[in-house]
């Protein structure tokens, strides 16, 4: 009986400590992946702290006035567009003011922007980003003029130091054809120029809820 008891006993203490040895694996096992988890969480948090401390300026040169399939506009629709963006990322504007203002009449306007390609005029803009070294990310917006960018564009770009900075382009034309970032690479020395968005002019003012949408799904692209 004696026996019987002590190896009883015996079997007791072993499924005992075989218990709490398990226990113990898989409580330091839970540890571990808790350390792993809360480390890739810190991780993501980093990164997105990091990108939401990106200072962002949205910059665009609209034109309002007499418009070839709209009639008559008071909100540009590269404007349209830029608020939209401003909008979504809780960004500001800055719009670029041309010292002289292009002409309300279409046809003039389109006639003075072909002289201007012609002659790769540099037009002087009236106003000027205040802080412009404390943004890291430029939006810049624009419309299209005889398939490429407003000359005054370029002297946009020739204006300031990009070196370090994010530019990522828009444009708004008789298509949704996107145009200008070679362009915008060329001359904004030192930035890095991400692929852009093209908008219809058009639907700025006779649809802009399909054009809000297609930004907030471009930038969400953008953004992941």
């Amino acid at each position: 009986m004696k026996k019987f008891f002590s190896l009883t006993l015996a079997m007791a203490l072993m499924i005992f400590f075989t218990a709490c040895g398990s226990s113990a694996q898989n409580s330091e096992n839970k540890t571990a992946a808790q350390a792993t988890s809360s480390t890739a969480a810190e991780n993501k948090s980093t990164a997105e702290s990091a990108d939401a401390a990106k200072k962002i300026l949205v910059v665009f040169f609209s034109r309002t006035g007499e418009e070839y399939s709209v009639g008559n506009i008071t909100k540009g629709n590269t404007h349209i567009v830029a608020d939209f963006i401003a909008e979504n990322l809780g960004a500001k504007t800055f719009e670029i003011k041309p010292v002289n203002p292009y002409p309300d009449n279409y046809n003039d306007c389109t006639e003075l922007a072909k002289k201007e390609q012609q002659e790769r005029a540099r037009p002087a803009i009236a106003n000027k980003i205040d802080n412009f070294d404390s943004y890291d990310v430029i939006y810049l917006g624009y419309p299209v003029w005889w398939s490429d960018m407003p000359m005054i564009i370029y002297t946009f770009l020739e204006s300031y130091n990009f070196s370090g900075k994010t530019i990522i382009p828009f444009c708004t034309s008789a298509s949704e054809h996107f145009i200008g970032k070679e362009e915008i690479q060329q001359y904004a020395n030192g930035a890095t120029v991400l692929d852009g968005l093209g908008i219809q002019g058009k639907r700025c003012q006779d649809d802009p809820a399909s054009v809000k949408r297609d930004v907030d799904n471009w930038l969400k692209k953008n953004n992941g």
